[in-house]
């Protein structure tokens, strides 16, 4: 190997041990509750979906809960927006003061819950809901921060192997630190809809999204194997080994 290219895999390994380090301490807080809805807009409705979703913000932040996350999809699977609920745990969301804020706000709105899901619902021709636990939302914003698109993997988990597709999901968050990629935010079923376990990954845009091409073979081998995979080919032979289903969407992240 000539000089250049093992001072080049020397230095990416060394940065990607310690953004890796920098990472595990970032995410190694209390698990919180999250709704991730994804939604297929009615044909030609998607702008007043997206409006009706952005008019609401104040009104939920007016009831004493979170801003959603929404992401626009742009390639990939087939919902159009997903939007991603923020909500501490089922006793804080669903507690009776929580509620009855949550419901003073949008009568005050002047378009209560009733009359706001009807709206909703004629704009939509399908979704889907899943609670997750994921990491506590200030690392979920501080990771968003300065990003503008989002990957998204959906996995569901082949009987018995849940608990190592969340293991094979963190080997390969390490993996991808180690060649100086980002780690993904990783979120587990709690309840809903049949997803097992959703990843996360936000990037500054398209461009640093494609840097994958510039990481140079060696490292990703050197990278693979100390994250215990056999080397980089295996990574996702043995991710596809543990699943039954498996969907990818890339888009934009919504900025209101």
């Amino acid at each position: 190997m000539p000089m250049f290219s093992r001072l080049l895999s020397a230095v990416v390994l060394v940065l990607g041990a310690a953004a890796l380090h920098a990472q595990q301490a970032a995410l190694a807080g209390r698990p919180e509750l999250y709704r991730f809805v994804m939604i297929q807009a009615a044909p030609g409705r998607l702008p007043d979906l997206l409006n009706l979703y952005l008019q609401r913000i104040p009104v939920i932040a007016a009831g004493g809960d979170e801003a959603p996350i929404l992401i626009r999809h742009s390639q990939g699977d087939r919902w159009d927006l997903l939007v991603i609920f923020p909500s501490g745990s089922f006793s804080e969301y669903y507690s009776r003061e929580r509620t009855a804020r949550r419901e003073t706000a949008a009568k005050n709105s002047g378009l209560d819950g009733t009359a706001y899901l009807t709206q909703m619902y004629d704009l939509i021709a399908w979704h889907e809901d899943v609670f997750v636990q994921g990491p506590p939302l200030a690392e979920v914003r501080a990771y968003l921060k300065d990003t503008s698109l989002a990957h998204l993997e959906m996995m569901q988990a082949l009987a018995g192997k849940r608990d190592e597709l969340i293991k094979e999901r963190q080997m390969e968050n390490t993996f991808n630190t180690l060649r100086g990629r980002p780690a993904t935010l990783i979120f587990t079923h709690e309840h809903g809809a049949a997803w097992d376990v959703i990843t996360l990954d936000a990037w500054r845009d398209w461009r640093q999204y494609g840097e994958l091409q510039m990481i140079p073979a060696e490292v990703s081998d050197a990278a693979a194997k100390k994250a215990g995979f056999a080397n980089a080919d295996a990574v996702g032979v043995y991710m596809r080994s543990l699943i039954s289903t498996h969907h990818d969407t890339l888009g934009p992240i919504v900025k209101p």
